[in-house]
This record gives structure tokens, sequence and C-alpha cells, in this order.
């Protein structure tokens, strides 16, 4: 009884039925209860899903995710608002236009070449359409030139618009940011034969070829070029070195210092090039070598023409007068450590000595350093001539008559013969009668100075009367009557030549005789 009502209601529900369902659902077609859901007419969207095996589908609604999960409002769990059914055998369930889709819908939005591609070139016949590859890999692993070296992850460095078109964020996925001239470097400038991995981040790794140094600065090329230009050379000198940079040093070219020779050196030996003047400017010293290896003693960085050497503070010969604009040559001949130059007047100026060494060799008891004819002062008191009255107020030239001043005489008459007005009839020693203050102040007292007392007829007599002949030195005369009186004795000498023994000074006349 129970069997002949089911039979009854499954007739009653055929004859209820809209029309024949599509040939896929022939062999459900009596069987209402496979598809529909007189209950809950919300679950026949979840019946499809559960017959046809769409879990995907299902998981797309609940992730709102994929073609179904973007759908608006019931049409994401009613099939049937799409998939319309008892339409006939051979009706179409499956209402999708390839031409008229939209692809945004779906989890792959189609960009670039993709818009333009056709859908079978990614939907193959025998796949369902949810199960087309949504990696770039899988579809154009056969036109990969990296023979899959890079990875699959295509869109690392590719864009849908184009292969050649690299949109790889080198800053972010690498250690190596991209910077200056490097951005605008084709990839295949460093990745040679499309290697991207184990690529050399050192500079030198790729810019050997363009060393123009050869390897003799290192391989270090930040310290002096950047990545904007290899041409604009930036290096700390004073940071990156102990030598610090200054005056003309700052201008100077690298490879003034640095020269092939020397880097090519330096790479043998593994010495560092020296940071002494004379290391560099050995072949640049005017003084061969003569003023020592010590240049920075006298010259500075700044230029090698302006020199100052503190000779007052360095040396025991401070410069003063002349010295101060003398040339360094004129002094220092020889070797400046070896061949040092003596500190007294003689040991330079002895071929200036116009006294020939007659003056001694204390040259600064005379002169000084503004001239040889400056201000020249000699202590002539300290000599054996003491200068006094009118022999204080000449030239010295007056008396030395040459430069040998020690060869000039110092007698009166040497200097004097041409004023002696006596002749040399007094003798030669003025000094016995006149004084340096003038030859008319005279003074010369017979009586004392000689053994002969004027008196008598004597004392009007001149000078000449008794002293007639020329006399050299001191003057000596005889004291002897006779000798001036010889004409005048009428005893032709016969009472003998003591004509005092008779006769006084007042007069021959007058006769006294002596017993």
């Amino acid at each position: 009884m129970l069997i002949a009502l089911d039979s009854h209601a499954d007739n009653l529900k055929s004859l209820l039925m809209p029309g024949p369902v599509i040939k896929a659902h022939e062999k459900y077609e009596q069987q209402c209860d496979k598809c529909h859901d007189t209950s809950d007419k919300s679950r026949q969207g979840r019946l499809c899903m559960d017959c046809h095996d769409h879990k995907n589908i299902l998981e797309d609604i609940n992730k709102k995710s994929g073609f179904h999960g973007r759908l608006p409002g019931p049409q994401k769990t009613d099939c049937k608002h799409c998939h319309t059914e008892h339409e006939g055998r051979n009706a179409k369930v499956i209402l999708l236009d390839p031409s008229t889709f939209d692809h945004s819908k779906t989890d792959f939005e189609l960009k670039g070449i993709h818009a333009k591609t056709n859908c079978k070139a990614c939907h193959k016949p025998e796949k369902k359409y949810h199960e087309a590859p949504q990696d770039c890999y899988s579809c154009h692993e056969k036109v990969d030139v990296h023979e899959g070296e890079h990875g699959k992850k295509c869109g690392d460095c590719h864009s849908p618009k184009s292969w050649k078109q690299n949109a790889f964020d080198h800053d972010e996925k690498t250690d190596f940011p991209l910077k200056g001239a490097h951005k605008e470097t084709l990839c295949s400038s460093c990745h040679l034969n499309q290697k991207f991995k184990d690529t050399n981040k050192n500079c030198i790794g790729c810019h050997k070829i363009q060393d123009i140094h050869q390897g003799g600065y290192g391989t270090k090329c930040e310290l002096c070029h950047t990545s904007e230009k290899w041409d604009e050379i930036h290096f700390d000198h004073g940071k990156e070195t102990e030598f610090k940079l200054l005056g003309k040093h700052k201008q100077a070219s690298c490879n003034s210092c640095h020269t092939a020779e020397t880097l090519k050196k330096n790479r043998k030996t593994k010495k560092k090039l020296p940071r002494d003047c004379y290391g560099c400017h050995k072949h640049d010293d005017s003084h061969k070598g003569r003023n020592g290896e010590k240049c920075q003693d006298c010259h500075n960085p700044k230029s090698w023409q302006k020199y100052k050497f503190d000779h007052d503070r360095k040396t025991e010969f401070p410069l003063r007068g002349k010295h101060k604009d003398l040339n360094c040559s004129f002094c220092h001949k020889g070797d400046i450590e070896k061949d040092k130059p003596k500190k007294d007047c003689i040991g330079c100026h002895k071929k200036d000595d116009v006294h020939h060494g007659k003056q001694g060799e204390q040259c600064d008891n005379c002169h000084n350093e503004k001239g040889w004819h400056d201000k020249i002062f000699f202590d002539h008191d300290l000599s054996s001539f003491p200068l006094i009255g009118m022999h204080a107020a000449i030239q010295c030239e007056e008396c030395h008559l040459t430069s040998v001043y020690r060869s000039t005489d110092s007698e009166c008459n040497d200097c004097h013969a041409g004023d002696d007005v006596h002749k040399t009839r007094l003798g030669t020693d003025c000094e016995t009668c006149h004084n340096p203050n003038s030859w008319e102040n005279w003074l010369f007292d017979h009586d004392q100075a000689t053994q002969f007392e004027i008196d008598g007829a004597h004392e009007d007599l001149g000078c000449y009367d008794c002293h007639r002949t020329k006399s050299k030195g001191k003057l000596k005369a005889s004291r002897d009557c006779i000798s001036c009186h010889r004409s005048q004795d009428v005893h032709s000498r016969q009472f003998g030549r003591q004509c005092g023994n008779c006769h006084s000074t007042t007069s021959f006349k007058d006769v006294n005789l002596k017993r």
C-alpha cells in the first residue's frame, strides 16, 4: 500500500514538472528530492553543490572570493538563478559568454596583454574554468629564458604589460639597492647570461675591467667613487688615511702622488706611499739634499715659494739686520746637518775682510748686522792710542788711510809731518810741547824738561837759535857752551870746552874766574 502511495506521489510530481531536465540530469528526472527540498527552498543551492562536488564554489562563497563569491545577494547560494533547469534535454544551463564575461569578477583580473589574449590560451577544453592556473610560470614555463634558475615567481620582475618591462623592486627584494647610474642599467649588464644568483655586490666585481688604477688603490672603489658617476670622485683623505690634504695638496690630482710607478711598486712591496715631504718631493728639492729632509721646517703645503723658518727660535743664531734678507744658500753652502756654518762673523765674512785680518777676527767690535758701513763703532780708548782732543772729532779715514788699521803709525809726526813748522828741528816728539787740543796750545818748560836751564842772555833767544839741525825722535842737544859758541871762542879752546868756568850766561864779557 505504501509503495503504491509513493509511486502515485512521483507521478503527481512528474505531472507538475515544468519541463524536461537536461540530458545530464535525465536519470534523476523522476527523483525530484535529489534537487528540490520542499521543506526549505534555501537549501536547494546547497543540494546542487553537494551533488556536483562544488567544494571550490562553497569555499569561494565563504571567503567572498572567486566568481561565485563576488555575486550579489541571493545569487551566491541560489544556483537556479543562473543555471535554469527543466528547459529540455539540450538546454544550456551554463550561461557564460566568453566575449562578454567580466573577468574582473574573478580572482584573476585581466591586465595588460592578458586582456587581449584569447580565453582558450589559458582555459583548456578538457579543464574546468576554475582549474585554469593563476601563476605566471604554469602558463609561461616554455618561454622562461631563465630556464627555471630564478624560480617561478615571474611577477617579481615582470608585469602583464610586457615581459621586457621589468617591474622588479631591487631595493626591497635584494640587499643591493639600486642607486645612481645603476637604476638605468640593464639587468644583463650585471647579470650575465641571465644568472642572478651569487652576483657580485662589490664594485670591483663588475667594474674591474674599468679600473684604470689596475688594482693600485685596492678593491674598495666606493671610498672614492659613487654610483652616480665614476668621474665624480669623493674621498675623505683625512678620514680614510693618516695624511690630511692641505694647501696645494687639495688641488692635486690623485695621480700626482699615486703614479703608475708607485702603485706598481706598492703592489709588490705592499707598502704605502710616504707621508713625509721628502718622500714625494725629493726630485723637486732645489737644495739637492743639502738642507736635509725636513722640508716642513721651512716650507708649507700652500706653496714651495712661500717658506718660513724661525731661525731665531730653532737655532742659536738669531737673524738680524742684513741677515734677514739673505737667501739660505748664502750661509749654508754644504750639507745643513753635517756642514754647519760658523756663528762668528769671520767664519762667513773672511773674504769680505778689507782689513785682511790685521784687525783681528772680532768684527762685531766695530760692525753690526745692519751693514758694514752702518754706524761703525769702535772704542778707540781701549786701544794703544786713545782718542782725545781733536782726534776724537775727526773721521777714521783721516788717520787710517788704508783698511789695515793696525798698520797706522801712532807717532804725531807720522800724521802731522806736513804740519811741522819746525821742520823736525825740534825733533819729532811733538807731544813734548803740543797736545791734541790744538797746535796753538803748547807748553814746554825747558828748565824742568831738560838739564839745561834757560837764563841770562839765553832767555832772549829763540828755539831755532840753538836747535838748528833736523832731528828724528826725541830731541837731543849738547849742553856744552862750546857746542853753540865755538865761533866765539877767542881762546881757540886753549881753556877747554867748559866756558862756564869763567863766563856767565849774562855776557861773555863778564868774566868770573873760579879758582
